[in-house]
């Protein structure tokens, strides 16, 4: 048996003993709110300790219901980018990973239902992450301090997409039924998907979903060159690259199609449950072709086809008194393959990866103002990259971490602390063709945060939240020395890096009251060996050479939304709303930190009645021309979106029909932050009808 798969199997007999202790004295319970019920819209179900947000000390957003219906796309950035905060790698719309205050990659932590994705999304923009956002039910993001608890990896923040994969209650239904289908016009997009649930003897419930979605390749305003590339084209002496400078329209290669299935079942007992489910996950999907301006060099045009099979196990069990209130295991594990595929069918580079992540939180029982919980994970990852771009020798990655989280609730003051340890154990295979020894590095990471809010008046708080965190080096970012096709780089890493170590400070106003919502927050980092990429001028195997290396950095800036109900015409409630957020990040050797999204500003104005929602909004996000030497500026875009949602059953039933239009007068507009900006421009005008039902 190998060691990783032995170390997964006795971490999960460790976690799992106390709460298979307590899950035989279960008894049925059932909530009042029926099938499917979610929490309340403001209460956040990722931390330990379960809250609203408007108690939560650091940037919080929950995405679910009609809007969750009206933004969601086949790619998780894409989803989730016009939330406060939340920006997209935008590598084309396939592979679209969120960005969340700046940070991407090894310094984000993307879940499912409270554990990892098992895929390689984090090694490289042109992967796309193995989650379907269709099935969820719910996606929460946690920014700043509070999202350390799930590892040393989340220093920027934790997207967590909730499914019901795993049932957490019994059907009032001898059936109950999902449905959903979408058609968008910018990629001639379909999409249907479903789930069946079915109780059997009032305690278990049997769960079955799949999904499929088939789109062509995008549609995007104006053309798929900047000018100044289209300038560069137009005065080659070569046909074929003069021609670039007319690609409009339609961005090639693009195109894609997915599909997943999965089987579930849970016993749901005593106000808890515990389930387990097994998934498969495929798609095939074109990268968008990064065009190359000199005649000697072949432009690729690579399609990427995905594999994943995983299974989860998923256990909430009340205690029935004494220290514990509530015990939670969330375990899993998966098989990832995905073949980067060229136009001849020929594959070039696979990459396999196995991953094992099991998660046991104990919550205490209140006691007068004070909760708290505490607990442990551990996670381990194979990777393996086999081909002709070869970037990373086989390695093996694991880690193991005690956290707590405690609060005491004084009524006008609140104040709350957590702390996380965490030991990684970093290994590399010896490779002759990358030319590495046998590399092994272990680190202990220690983090902590404090903070407190005050209330100011009825419905406000203003609070403040320090931290300290330390993040290990990635295996990509230690042992990498090769080619990397999709950035476009010959990567270096460097397998003496220290630990990064963070401190951290955010400032945060809520308020509420009849009729309107505030929030904004302030943020300020200063990263101590924060781990970089640097173009150092030389060329290897027709790349440019990028040397990871290590400086002093700085990321500020802020987020503000608020909502206002401005009138009332008989049944119908005029709503406005708006965001703001913006992120500065320095680092002190080389200036400005590459990637970074500019200024961004979103206004909509709501008409709300029982039944329906018209909805119209404006987003403005200005250039960013502050940029790394090896950057080229983005130009500033207004893109303005609208939308109608029917609810026919009214709000407590899911069933919904959105039809939207977004980008309506077919601007041409380019994110910043992605690798592939200057080639691949975002979708532009996409009629969009989706329908959700539930029965």
């Amino acid at each position: 048996m190998p060691v990783s798969l032995r170390s997964a199997l006795l971490a999960t007999a460790v976690l799992a003993f106390p709460f298979a202790a307590h899950a035989q004295d279960a008894t049925v319970a059932q909530t009042d709110e029926g099938y499917h019920a979610e929490p309340g819209g403001d209460i956040i179900i990722t931390a330990p300790i379960q809250r609203s947000t408007a108690d939560v000390l650091s940037g919080t957003t929950v995405v679910s219901g009609a809007e969750l219906v009206r933004e969601v796309r086949t790619s998780l950035g894409d989803t989730l980018a016009r939330q406060p905060g939340v920006s997209s790698t935008s590598f084309g719309p396939n592979a679209s990973r969120p960005i969340l205050r700046g940070f991407q990659g090894e310094r984000i932590r993307v879940l499912t239902d409270g554990i990892g994705s098992f895929d390689v999304s984090n090694t490289s923009v042109d992967h796309a992450v193995a989650i379907n956002p269709l099935t969820a039910d719910r996606i929460e993001i946690l920014r700043g301090p509070s999202a350390l608890l799930f590892g040393s990896s989340a220093v920027g923040g934790v997207v967590n997409v909730i499914d019901n994969r795993i049932p957490r209650s019994v059907p009032d239904e001898i059936v109950h039924l999902d449905g959903t289908a979408t058609y968008g016009s910018a990629a001639d997009e379909r999409t249907f998907g479903g789930a069946i649930d079915v109780p059997v003897a009032g305690k278990i419930v049997l769960h079955v979903d799949g999904g499929y979605s088939k789109t062509d390749d995008l549609d995007i305003g104006g053309y798929a060159l900047t000018p100044a590339l289209r300038a560069q084209a137009a005065a080659s002496g070569t046909p074929e690259i003069a021609a670039l400078a007319d690609l409009q329209g339609t961005l090639p290669n693009s195109a894609a199609e997915t599909w997943d299935v999965a089987g579930g079942a849970s016993i749901v007992v005593g106000g808890g449950h515990l389930g387990f489910s097994v998934s498969h996950f495929e798609s095939i999907y074109g990268v968008p072709i990064r065009y190359s301006l000199n005649p000697d060099v072949e432009a690729e045009a690579v399609r990427l086809d995905v594999r994943q099979t995983r299974g989860d196990l998923r256990g909430d069990i009340p205690t029935n008194g004494g220290f514990l209130s509530r015990i939670r295991l969330r375990a899993g594990f998966a098989d990832y393959r995905h073949d980067e595929v060229d136009d001849t069918g020929a594959i070039g580079t696979s990459f396999f990866n196995q991953g094992y992540e099991g998660r046991l939180e104990l919550v205490q029982t209140k006691r007068g103002a004070w909760e708290g919980a505490f607990g442990g994970q551990f996670f381990l990852r194979n990777l393996n990259v086999v081909g002709d771009e070869k970037f990373l020798p086989r390695s093996e990655a694991q880690q193991y971490g005690l956290f707590t989280l405690q609060s005491i609730d004084l009524g006008a003051v609140r104040a709350e602390a957590g702390l996380r340890y965490e030991r990684s154990v970093l290994k590399a295979v010896a490779d002759a063709d990358l030319g590495n020894p046998d590399l092994d590095r272990t680190f202990d990471a220690y983090s902590g945060s404090i903070g407190a809010s005050l209330a100011l008046a009825k419905g406000w708080r203003i609070g403040i939240n320090g931290s300290r965190s330390e993040r290990a080096p990635a295996p990509e970012e230690l042992f990498a020395n090769g080619p990397h096709a999709g950035t476009q780089a010959f990567e270096i890493g460097n397998p003496d890096f220290v630990k990064e170590k963070s401190w951290g400070l955010e400032g945060t106003i809520k308020g509420a009251g009849q009729g309107y919502s505030v929030s904004a927050s302030v943020f300020h980092n200063w990263i101590d060996d924060y781990i970089y990429e640097s173009q150092t001028g030389e060329i290897e195997d027709g790349l440019p050479v990028f040397q990871f290396a290590q400086a002093n950095a700085r990321y500020w800036g802020f987020e503000v939304e608020g909502s206002a109900k401005l009138a009332q015409l008989g049944g119908v409630a005029i709503n406005a709303d708006a965001l703001a957020d913006y992120v500065r990040a320095t680092i002190t050797e080389a200036g400005p930190a590459p990637r970074i999204p500019p200024l961004r500003m979103l206004g909509g104005l709501e008409a709300q009645a029982e039944r329906f929602t018209l909805r119209g909004e404006v987003e403005h996000v200005f250039e960013q021309d502050r940029i790394a030497q090896f950057e080229t500026p983005t130009d500033n875009y207004t893109m303005v979106n609208a939308s109608v949602a029917f609810t026919p059953f009214g709000g407590a039933n899911k069933t919904a029909l959105v039809l939207s239009a977004n980008n309506i007068f077919d601007v041409e507009a380019r994110r910043h932050a992605s690798f592939l900006k200057d080639f691949a421009p975002l979708a532009g005008r996409d009629i969009r009808l989706t329908l959700r039902a539930s029965l």
